[in-house]
């Protein structure tokens, strides 16, 4: 029996491939923590919405050649974080 693990890497893998970005390296472990701290910091249901956009944001940065694909993934992931992080201190001080 496969580890969670080993599982999301093999659907990482599979995905990638179907998409034809198998030189593409992802941290697997970085995506999840920013979907976590948007779960907890906004809404559940944020998490995936949060990881699809920082990784739409990434893809069009460098694919425009404005960074490269490492320094947009990075700072697509640190933004998104920073955000979700924020969204709580902003709704706590609100309220």
């Amino acid at each position: 029996m496969k580890t969670q693990e080993e599982t999301l890497e093999e659907w990482c893998r599979s995905l990638l491939q179907a998409f034809e970005l198998e030189n593409v390296e992802l941290d697997i472990n970085e995506i999840l923590s920013l979907a976590g701290v948007a779960a907890h910091s906004v809404v559940r249901p944020a998490a995936p919405l949060t990881t699809f956009i920082a990784g739409l944001a990434a893809g069009l940065a460098a694919g425009s050649g404005q960074a490269t694909q490492t320094a947009s993934v990075d700072a697509a992931l640190g933004l998104a974080r920073t955000l979700a992080k924020d969204y709580t201190h902003e709704e706590t001080d609100a309220g």
